[in-house]
């Protein structure tokens, strides 16, 4: 019946609701994003996948995904998913749309993603009604993982790092060279993925200082260049989704309530609310 796919830069889940009331299929895939993925490289990752969904029955399909950036990549999805699915009517939007029905719903609220890069925007009656728009990796992505990742490995290329913290980076990746860093930064596929991946040392060591300067950092940023800057920032709950928000909570918590910012949902993913949202919606069609 309907099939959501809710797809970030280092996975895509997937789910498959065949009746109102009964379980659904999940399972996951690697992440899609088509801002610096082919259409052809996008089929080749997720071919294994697409010949999976081939056996569904299909009546709704809606994909949600990181690097939606205009119709042209919405179209390079549309044209990955259409011979899969059948006569199915498809949905493509950016996981920001994702985020705003699954933590917001048809009610008024903030919704962010800090994830491995970070966005939000200003929901009621079930659409965006404001955003701060945000400027992608190398400009942006304040309080995402991608970026708590890029700021650790600045701090290690310019020999920041506190003594004992740098003896337990390169024992646990080695030593680094620049020539390295700079191939993962500029000519492979997913640099923001790659950075995202030293995000996981920041949690193991976020109780020393300088990693929990670091992560307090990233989120202040985060509310002073996105967050305060919206109308209603004082007067609604701020949502939020995405593995960095879930995991880092606490640190999160503590920089919006310095903030006088209201903390509402924090979830890893949008999938939970997204299949409460469109299962409501198609009540009378299962």
């Amino acid at each position: 019946m309907i099939l959501l796919i809710e797809s970030g830069s280092t996975k895509t889940a997937w789910r498959y609701i065949t009746q109102l009331n009964e379980a659904y299929e999940s399972f996951y895939s690697a992440g899609i994003n088509p801002y610096y993925q082919t259409r052809q490289a996008i089929q080749e990752a997720q071919a294994e996948t697409l010949v999976k969904i081939e056996k569904f029955s299909l009546r709704f399909v809606y994909y949600f995904g990181t690097g939606i950036t205009d119709e042209a990549k919405k179209q390079s999805i549309e044209e990955v998913l259409r011979p899969h699915i059948g006569s199915a009517k498809l949905h493509v939007e950016n996981d920001l749309v994702a985020a705003g029905l699954a933590l917001c719903g048809d009610t008024e609220g903030i919704a962010c993603i800090l994830g491995t890069g970070s966005n939000s925007g200003y929901f009621e009656n079930g659409s965006m009604a404001e955003q701060v728009p945000p400027l992608g990796f190398w400009l942006g992505d304040e309080g995402s993982g991608g970026h708590l990742g890029k700021s650790l490995i600045l701090a290690y290329l310019h020999k920041k790092l506190p003594s004992d913290l740098e003896g337990h980076f390169i024992k646990r990746f080695g030593e680094l060279n620049r020539i390295e860093i700079l191939q993962h930064a500029y000519r492979s596929e997913f640099p923001n993925r790659w950075f995202a991946s030293f995000s996981k040392f920041l949690f193991d060591h976020r109780k020393h200082p300088y990693c929990y300067q670091l992560i307090e950092d990233a989120f202040q940023s985060f509310c002073d260049l996105y967050l305060k800057k919206y109308t209603k920032a004082h007067s609604t709950p701020i949502h939020f989704t995405g593995s960095v928000a879930f995991y880092y909570a606490d640190i999160l918590q503590r920089v919006l309530k310095a903030n006088q910012l209201q903390t509402g949902i924090i979830s890893e993913g949008p999938m939970a609310g997204l299949t409460l949202y469109y299962k409501e919606i198609h009540r009378d069609q299962f």
